[in-house]
């Protein structure tokens, strides 16, 4: 249990995210009454990103707040939009932010939650060329969707879970898409390549040409502008849109100096931080995607899942409260919505994890995945019943055999 927070102490929150709101929704719910300031780099307020490459990109939605805008103030809760952390001193228990205008100033805290997400990796040397999309952001998803708007042919680079959505909304918008891939299938660093293998056909029955299993030598550029795609067997795929989805970078930079430990590139980089979210440094704490967490079994572990982010943000305000959260290992949960199918991950599957594919109709599928004869995880596509039914299973030891038909 911690110290609970004096009363009038000042908790600053960087990063207007998820993990930010939802940390200092906590903190007012839980009975907070000091200053909390929530400071975001975008100039909008908190927002969802999943629909980002799904709604946002293809039926011109509008961003999706986490809130309304009347709920910062109603909870006095002084958000800071379009401001950058530049520096912190834990020491002095200070920051040094600078405004949207150029100025800066200094701003004092008594706890610090760092929520500073992602920044996705831009492909080496394509950086000034027209043309070439990462989508990370709302106004990364506004561009994207003007572009292809005037767009014939796209090629997505990297076929994660954000690359296979993109692809997936690009084709719906009609463009002619190609997904390339190194790995062997589409999302087999998540979930190996027999799952992979069901998620490649389902793109290529929609008519996306799915290219597994090489990479890309060079984005090709005529007059500043992208042309093609120069794979690594010598093939130009020709494009006036890519797409970069090579995966992302944890947003640390600002605390250069600071002293505040971060986690080897090994487990995944980010903060490193305790099991209740505590780093190095007293009374700093960090959540969501940038924060490598001890995990129930002493391993660190940093892990990009909504839900994931919600679940630290509950345990990160009780610490700050020091009131008593039950820090219980939590059935890690993910979903994708492609085309017409939603996929569900629910568990811990590993790329080497034995795969039973129980039921396909060719379309909508279910598989269990299995280590050294014990149940891992679930995963299905147009299943959401039964992939959630399996929770249970997942939360205590379930040898294989116990979930697979007879």
């Amino acid at each position: 249990m911690s110290e609970r927070l004096g009363s009038g102490a000042t908790v600053v929150v960087v990063g207007a995210g998820l993990g930010g709101v939802r940390v200092a929704e906590n903190l007012r719910t839980g009975g907070h009454d000091g200053p909390i300031v929530m400071i975001g780099a975008e100039a909008h307020p908190p927002y969802d990103r999943p629909p980002l490459s799904k709604n946002v990109l293809t039926d011109a939605t509008d961003r999706v707040d986490l809130k309304p805008e009347a709920f910062y103030g109603e909870s006095s809760i002084e958000l800071r939009t379009g401001e950058h952390v530049d520096r912190i001193d834990p020491a002095e228990k200070t920051l040094t932010v600078t405004r949207a205008d150029g100025s800066s100033y200094q701003q004092d805290y008594d706890a610090l939650v760092l929520a500073t997400g992602l920044d996705p990796r831009p492909f080496p040397g394509a950086e000034d060329v027209a043309g070439v999309y990462t989508l990370r952001r709302f106004d990364d998803a506004l561009a994207l969707r003007d572009a292809a708007a005037g767009a014939t042919a796209a090629v997505v680079i990297g076929a994660g879970f954000i690359g296979c959505e993109t692809a997936a909304s690009l084709h719906t918008l009609g463009l002619t898409v190609t997904l390339v891939e190194p790995a062997p299938t589409p999302l087999a660093q998540a979930v190996g390549t027999e799952i992979g293998a069901l998620v490649t056909r389902q793109h290529n029955e929609k008519g996306v040409s799915v290219r597994a299993g090489i990479g890309v030598d060079e984005i090709v550029a005529e007059g500043g502008k992208v042309s093609g795609v120069k794979l690594s067997d010598g093939e130009v795929v020709p494009a006036d849109l890519v797409v970069v989805g090579i995966g992302s970078t944890p947003v640390v930079g600002y605390l250069d100096g600071s002293g505040i430990e971060l986690a080897s590139r090994e487990v995944g980089g980010g903060i490193a931080c305790n099991e209740v979210g505590r780093t190095s440094a007293d009374d700093v704490y960090a959540l969501g995607d940038v924060a490598n967490w001890r995990d129930h079994g002493g391993a660190q572990r940093r892990v990009e899942h909504w839900n994931h982010t919600v679940e630290q943000a509950a345990i990160v305000g009780a610490a700050l409260l020091g009131t008593d959260h039950a820090v219980v290992p939590a059935v890690p949960y993910f979903w994708s919505d492609q085309y017409d199918l939603k996929i569900q991950v629910l568990g811990w599957p590993k790329p080497d994890d034995d795969v039973h594919i129980v039921d396909d109709d060719g379309h909508k599928w279910l598989a269990y995945f299995s280590r050294d004869g014990m149940l891992t995880a679930v995963a299905g596509a147009g299943k959401v019943g039964a992939v959630m039914k399996t929770r249970p299973k997942l939360v205590t030891p379930t040898p294989i055999d116990e979930v697979l038909p007879g």
